[in-house]
């Protein structure tokens, strides 16, 4: 089945792979009739005609697309205004390119718990210090529990790599009901406050929804144990950065790493900077080789799904935004 199909530019992933996509569908064959726009009023002459766009689209966009079917996002995780009520209230399928980056992410997951696991945390500061003092706790992992909040793709691969330095794992998630391989336990979220204080590490992956804003709050963290490091590497809006100082502060978790945050850039004013225990990367763990050639693939074995009548893959529930 011939369909016409819409790129959108606009944000950095669409432009900068457009041209790839386009010579990636020219060479499959698929039948499809491709339309590039670089701006909202390009895209608003030709949307009326399209089955499928790839980008972000307006409601605008959306209110004057009748033939539309199949949104694909660029991205795993985008800005929550991506879902517009048009969007979400429509019969059109989203797509996301989910799974991409989980090795990526997962080896910046493993550093952070191997950093803290050997203290390595408290050794830069006192290198930075110019402190030869050498009494630093560590975590014997073969004997340490993680609770990964979240077994996704990234969660699931980090279950693993955590299996694999002898840890016991216990996963928390919403759809995921049966254990994948290495995981000794799953809960849904009505049982996460039970397995909390578990955790020797308690790692989140969560993407943002109505549901996670903020829910990493005093109660979450009250809940951990004071051994335990908290980590973040899914969503910034997930974790409320004031109550995460304060507990720092108060001694009541051990340390924290994060890599995104409710604002990002996170301010030089902001107390989290020199919170006890605490290691901050700048929202880079997806960095890495090969994202945009994963991301055309997916996209493009979405095209040939879509043409052919197949169930697409890494569909979106629309309301949740994931």
């Amino acid at each position: 089945m011939s369909f016409n199909l819409l790129l959108l530019r606009g944000k950095r992933h669409e432009t900068e792979i457009i041209d790839d996509l386009v010579s990636g569908l020219a060479a499959k064959d698929l039948g499809v009739t491709v339309s590039v726009a670089s701006s909202d009023a390009d895209a608003l002459k030709v949307i009326g005609t399209m089955d499928a766009a790839f980008g972000y689209l307006s409601p605008q966009l959306l209110e004057a697309a009748p033939r539309l079917r199949w949104l694909a996002c660029p991205q795993a995780g985008p800005d929550p205004a991506f879902f517009n009520d048009t969007l979400v209230e429509s019969d059109v399928i989203v797509t996301n390119v989910r799974g991409i980056f989980s090795d990526h992410i997962c080896a910046h997951i493993m550093s952070f718990v191997l950093a803290f696991s050997r203290g390595l945390h408290i050794y830069m500061k006192r290198q930075a210090d110019r402190q030869w003092l050498g009494d630093a706790p560590t975590v014997y992992l073969p004997e340490a529990t993680v609770v990964i909040v979240g077994m996704g793709a990234i969660g699931t691969e980090t279950a693993a790599r955590c299996r694999d330095f002898g840890m016991r794992v216990i996963g928390v998630d919403p759809r995921m009901t049966v254990a994948p391989p290495g995981v000794e336990r799953m809960v849904g979220p009505d049982g996460l406050h039970e397995v909390l204080p578990l955790g020797d590490f308690v790692i989140s992956t969560v993407p943002e929804s109505p549901a996670t804003q903020g829910f990493v709050d005093d109660g979450f963290l009250s809940a951990m144990a004071e051994r335990a490091f908290f980590i973040n590497i899914g969503r910034g809006a997930t974790v409320q950065l004031s109550a995460l100082d304060a507990a720092l502060r108060a001694g009541k978790i051990a340390g924290a790493a994060l890599d995104v945050f409710e604002q990002e850039p996170l301010p030089e004013a902001h107390p989290l900077w020199d919170a006890p225990g605490m290691v901050i990367t700048p929202h880079v763990a997806t960095i890495g080789p090969y994202l945009n050639e994963r991301r055309i693939a997916v996209f493009i074995d979405n095209c040939e799904r879509f043409a052919s009548g197949q169930p697409l893959q890494n569909v979106v529930d629309k309301r949740n935004w994931f």
